[in-house]
C-alpha cells in the first residue's frame, strides 16, 4: 500500500513547545515582501506591508542558525509607520539600528565613521537575509491569547552574551537564556 494511504510508519508529529523567554540565539531575517512601496520614505522593492489600519512593517520570519532550537521559526514585525503617531516607527527604526549593530559588530555607544557606515544600508532589501543575535521573547497571540516566541531585541556587543568583544568577533550561536527582561510592544503599534 502507499505511503500516502497508509500512515500507520508515519512518525509522530513533532511539537515545538514555546522557546524561554530571554533565549540569546542566532538567527537569519527573511522579509516576507508585502508589495507597498513608498520612495519617499525609502521603501522600494515591495518589502514593505500596509495592514487595514495604515499601518506599514516589515513581515519577518527569523530561523535560528544553531543550538538547542537550530531550524526553529520566529516571526516578528518591524514597524515602519503608524497613523496613530511616531512611536511604532522610532522602535522599529531602533531594532533595525540594533540589528545593524549586532550583525556588523558595532557598540550601540561607537560613533565612529565605521560604525556610522554600518547603521547605513541601501534599501529594506538589504535587511533581508541578514545574520545577527537576537534576544528571544514571549508574548500573548492577539487572535487567540496562546503564547507565541517574538523576537523584538537585537543583541549588540555591548551585551555579556553576544561574544568576546572587539569590533567584528563572533557572536555566540548557542541558545542560551539571559537575565534581561525584554522590551514590549504596545498591543497599538501592531
Amino acid at each position: 500500500m502507499s505511503v500516502w494511504k497508509d500512515f500507520s510508519s508515519a512518525e509522530d508529529q513533532q511539537t515545538f513547545d514555546i522557546i524561554p523567554k530571554g533565549t540569546i540565539a542566532r538567527v537569519r531575517m527573511a522579509i516576507k515582501p508585502g508589495g507597498h512601496n513608498d520612495p519617499s520614505e525609502g521603501w522600494t522593492g515591495g518589502y514593505a506591508t500596509q495592514g487595514n489600519t495604515g499601518a506599514v512593517y516589515l513581515n519577518c520570519e527569523f530561523v535560528i542558525l544553531e543550538g538547542q532550537f537550530a531550524r526553529r521559526k520566529v516571526w516578528s514585525l518591524i514597524g515602519l509607520h503608524s497613523p496613530k503617531g511616531p512611536d511604532y516607527a522610532n522602535m522599529g527604526r531602533s531594532f533595525i539600528k540594533g540589528i545593524l549593530n549586532s550583525a556588523r559588530g558595532f557598540s550601540a555607544k561607537d560613533d565612529s565613521q565605521q560604525a556610522i557606515a554600518a547603521r547605513r544600508i541601501n534599501g529594506l532589501g538589504d535587511l533581508d537575509g541578514i545574520e545577527f543575535t537576537a534576544r528571544i521573547d514571549v508574548e500573548k497571540d492577539q487572535r487567540d491569547g496562546s503564547d507565541r516566541n517574538v523576537i523584538k531585541v537585537a543583541v549588540t556587543k555591548d551585551h555579556k552574551d553576544y561574544g568576546n568583544g572587539g569590533s567584528g568577533s563572533t557572536p555566540p550561536v548557542q541558545a542560551q537564556p539571559a537575565a534581561a527582561a525584554a522590551s514590549n510592544l504596545p498591543s497599538w503599534a501592531r
